[in-house]
């Protein structure tokens, strides 16, 4: 089975309009647009404590799928955060309107992301085989890589079960990017319903969602965590596996790339000053940067199982992670061909100046 979407020709003032060129200081800057969720790590660059060489930047934040669909369905702004899955879908089939930079501002592990109705019995991973599962997109990351843990990690057939999606809260959710399902999967749309309307109903038996479902927080107990105790489980995958996923990644339009190719690189040493700045603040005594008790220690107690960068960005640092996306992304169908780390990032992206 083949989901296609539809032909994206841009707005009407076209994605591979030219940037503008400003003046600032007397020296003359390339003015870009920016849009992002709200990060403590990316916030010093959104409001310009953290300033771009040789671009002005405006920056727009706000709620992630708002940025994702406004980018992907129109292109409203130059450089814009965006689901790694539905890139890797795009970058996979040629010809990519977007041109990836390794800044990655969400990383989640996604144990978390299992939920089940209380009454089918599902207290393990393998108790989803032959059941129904709810899904808000094929296509999307956390779901990507939660099925990649099912296949790899606890040797179930994807086949076994019968994935149903739908918009999570809200019916009507579509699948963003063209994909091929794998021969023997199981796959139904319901534009008619939510997937926690299906959960309260008995229609599903469990849900994948990077959100929290409704169902959960409203169900009165009949909706439950499949992991409990997620964060032990997502420790221990990481122990096993050495995977931290990575959710979401920085894109250019590609037409502002091939005409400025220099612009990702800055953008890229902007990010990690931005980002430096960020975890400065978590490991600071003085004061509670950040309003969680314990912050400082919680920060150095990540440094046992994730080094000094515990959100590393760039293609080596993360190369164990990009190589399972890129193998369960073209797994189950997502990707046109089977991708690597190299394909993702432009050349320049891939070396770095030794002094």
């Amino acid at each position: 089975m083949t989901v296609q979407m539809p032909e994206n020709r841009g707005t009407a003032g076209g994605p591979d309009r030219a940037p503008q060129i400003v003046e600032s200081g007397g020296a003359a800057r390339l003015h870009l647009t920016l849009a992002a969720t709200d990060y403590d790590h990316v916030r010093d660059l959104m409001n310009g404590t953290v300033r771009v060489d040789g671009i002005t930047l405006t920056s727009f934040v706000l709620p992630v799928e708002e940025v994702f669909f406004r980018f992907i369905k129109n292109r409203e702004w130059d450089i814009s955060e965006l689901s790694f899955g539905k890139f890797i879908g795009f970058a996979s089939q040629g010809d990519s309107p977007f041109v990836g930079i390794p800044v990655f501002p969400s990383r989640v592990f996604r144990q978390s992301a299992f939920y089940a109705r209380a009454d089918r019995k599902i207290a393990s991973p393998k108790d989803l085989v032959g059941k129904t599962v709810g899904i808000p997109e094929w296509a999307q990351t956390a779901g990507i890589y939660a099925r990649g843990y099912l296949a790899e990690s606890c040797g179930i057939d994807l086949k076994s079960i019968q994935w149903v999606q739908a918009g999570m809260n809200q019916a009507g959710r579509e699948e963003k990017v063209e994909f091929k399902l794998p021969k023997g999967i199981r796959y139904e749309q319901r534009r008619d319903a939510s997937i926690s309307a299906l959960l309260l109903s008995g229609e599903i038996d469990a849900a994948i969602s990077a959100r929290v479902p409704d169902a959960f927080k409203q169900g009165e107990g009949k909706i439950v965590r499949l992991f409990p105790n997620y964060r032990a489980a997502e420790a221990r995958y990481y122990r096993e596996t050495g995977i931290f996923p990575i959710m979401h990644v920085i894109a250019l339009r590609r037409a502002l790339f091939e005409r400025y190719p220099w612009v990702a690189m800055n953008l890229f040493k902007a990010f990690e000053e931005a980002k430096a700045r960020s975890l400065e603040r978590m490991h600071d005594l003085t004061a509670s940067r950040i309003p969680v008790p314990w912050s400082a220690a919680i920060a150095e107690e990540w440094g046992k199982d994730f080094g000094n960068d515990p959100f590393a960005y760039g293609l080596e640092a993360n190369r164990k992670t990009l190589d399972a996306f890129c193998r369960f992304a073209h797994d189950q169908g997502v990707t046109a061909k089977r991708m690597t780390p190299d394909d993702l990032f432009p050349k320049e992206m891939r070396a770095s100046v030794r002094v």
